[in-house]
């Protein structure tokens, strides 16, 4: 549904998405991954048909952006909530969806049946007759998502669609999100929400300017080898943790009563440990192996690309 081949923005000297190749199935969520700066705005922008690419390539529904019959083709298949979402403030939310309903070329009937359909799944059916302006930052999040989905697009674009949000929002705005995941929308997520990405992406890309890897966030997190050892005594002090150091354990660290510390061999490195603690006069409760978190793979691939 969504390809693209060394596709590459620059402005002036920087280069803000560099030789982005992908691939995006139909009826998958997406989920895009990244600091501040890395690129993924730029992506949506031009995935949208907003700003021009520098060079590379890439197709929208066999369509290709950068030609003026193709970028048409591809703006009617397609919905984008920003990260800035621009609501007619002096109109009220029914007027906003109905006016950007007619922009689209959508029959009356189409309209009505969509405007209720979608404010009545987004909780704001009651609102529907008040002014945009007086909405709060939430309720215009998903006016947005409202908005961009009034001709029932066969893919949607989402920028940071929780940020910022209250805890009750955001739940709103996901369980949203699931929602258009079962009626098989394409859904092109960018978030630095790494629980929200874990929890409704298919497939997830990490990008710093440059695309690190894909993958289920399974995949990503089997990618990155290694595990650790998470160690809970009735107490933690000097002694054991000098008896620990003296073992040479990578990236050794306590908080509280717990000791952790990175393991390749955890039968090996765990049984040489837990003996140290042992001698040094502490007290194990209990001794726990875990693999890496999509907050380690992200966390590793962006400080490689810095």
């Amino acid at each position: 549904m969504i390809d693209t081949d060394n596709l590459t923005k620059k402005f002036g000297d920087l280069t803000a998405v560099d030789n982005l190749t992908l691939h995006v199935n139909d009826g998958e969520v997406f989920g895009f991954l990244g600091p501040n700066g890395a690129g993924k705005t730029t992506t949506i922008r031009m995935l949208c048909c907003l700003i021009s690419k520098t060079s590379g390539s890439a197709t929208i529904g066999g369509y290709e952006i950068g030609n003026k019959e193709g970028s048409l083709k591809i703006r009617k298949m397609i919905g984008l909530v920003p990260d800035n979402v621009g609501l007619s403030e002096h109109l009220t939310a029914y007027d906003n969806l109905d006016f950007y309903g007619k922009i689209y070329d959508c029959s009356e009937s189409q309209r009505k049946e969509n405007i209720k359909r979608f404010l009545e799944m987004l909780g704001l059916w009651e609102k529907r007759n008040d002014l945009a302006g007086t909405f709060s930052k939430g309720m215009k999040q998903k006016l947005a998502i409202a908005r961009a989905l009034i001709h029932d697009p066969q893919i949607l674009f989402l920028d940071e669609p929780t940020a910022n949000l209250d805890p009750e929002s955001a739940k709103t705005v996901r369980e949203f999100i699931l929602e258009l995941k079962k009626q098989k929308k394409t859904i092109f997520l960018n978030t630095h929400n790494l629980d929200e990405a874990q929890r409704i992406c298919d497939k997830i890309g990490i990008l710093n300017t440059k695309l690190r890897v894909t993958g289920t966030p399974q995949d990503l997190e089997e990618a990155v080898k290694g595990k650790k050892t998470i160690v809970s005594l009735e107490q933690v002090n000097e002694k054991i943790l000098s008896a620990l150091k003296k073992l040479s354990l990578k990236n050794l660290t306590s908080e509280g009563n717990k000791i952790t510390f990175d393991v390749s061999d955890p039968d090996k490195e765990n049984w040489g440990a837990v003996e140290a603690m042992v001698l040094a006069g502490g007290h194990v409760n209990t001794v726990n192996v875990v693999g890496s978190s999509l907050e380690d793979v992200y966390l590793k691939l962006v400080r490689e690309s810095a």
